[in-house]
């Protein structure tokens, strides 16, 4: 099985890119196309055999990488943003040989560790209970620059919803995934490395986060479900935030969500649903 990674930057961390490209290229025991998208930005010169993809225009995270599987060739697409960076020589080979022994793995979701040796951070793990970060488990979700996905899973999918720019748009796909009969796993043994930083760093994430979820509910659940996972967000945000301004940029994209075209939907099976609630996340929350 052939590996490609696809590693997305805005140009603007040269020494950063360098070193993800150099964990990637660093890998032992197999092979790893490596495509780096710009997006919206030049790049710079990068190391031979690496594939260059320059986009005009900053067109967000989720068709920034459909972009780049586009260009690459391989049949498990490794995806990294110019922030991190590998911490094994080994994890191409350990994801490789885990998708060529279980042909219904869908995708991988990796552990992010601190570089400087601080704790996991929870919201990394894509667990309704976190629990232990280095147990693995099966999950429904994975994070996106820190992952690993089939191609044919991918492309059953439908790739990732390029419309959505930032937020949520793994979940998406993955639900698709799911959907379409693969499972996804969380993997405590395939580790990248990420600075501790803070979500709320990006500008709209707040009106993103909403929309987006929003946008989610009414592509991927059926009715019911989309009204439960909603009402449950609202309850949650109200209880968890405590700046008015982060509150009124939520609801004005909780409303811009409704207001705007979501794109194709197609809801998941009720047996997906309930898969999903025995793996301990149930499309509500």
């Amino acid at each position: 099985m052939k590996i490609s990674c696809v590693l997305l930057t805005m140009g603007n961390r040269p020494a950063e890119l360098r070193r993800a490209i150099n964990s990637v290229l660093e890998q032992e025991g197999v092979e790893v196309e490596v495509v780096v998208v710009g997006n919206g930005a030049d790049l710079p010169e990068l190391p031979d055999g690496v594939v260059a993809l320059r986009l005009p225009e900053n067109v967000g995270i989720p068709e920034g990488r459909n972009h780049g599987v586009k260009v690459c060739t391989g049949d498990i697409v490794l995806f990294l943003d110019d922030d991190g960076w590998y911490r094994s020589r080994d994890l191409a080979r350990h994801v490789r040989d885990r998708f060529a022994a279980d042909p219904g793995l869908g995708a991988i979701s990796f552990r992010i560790a601190d570089p400087d040796g601080g704790p996991d951070q929870r919201r990394h793990v894509p667990r309704l209970r976190v629990g232990d970060p280095q147990r693995s488990s099966r999950v429904t979700t994975f994070l996106g620059g820190a992952s690993a996905i089939r191609r044919t899973a991918f492309e059953q999918g439908g790739g990732l919803p390029g419309a959505f720019f930032y937020a949520h748009e793994e979940t998406d796909l993955a639900w698709r995934i799911l959907d379409a009969g693969y499972h996804i796993d969380y993997d405590a043994e395939a580790v990248m490395y990420h600075p501790a930083v803070a979500p709320t760093r990006h500008a709209d994430f707040y009106r993103l986060n909403a929309r987006n979820r929003v946008w989610l509910a009414r592509r991927n659940l059926p009715w019911p479900l989309a009204a439960a996972y909603l009402g449950t967000w609202i309850g949650l945000t109200v209880l968890r935030e405590r700046s008015g301004s982060a509150l009124r940029s939520w609801f004005a994209g909780f409303r811009e969500g409704w207001r705007t075209d979501a794109g194709a939907r197609t809801p998941i099976r009720w047996s997906t649903a309930w898969r999903m609630t025995r793996m301990g996340r149930p499309p509500i929350i």
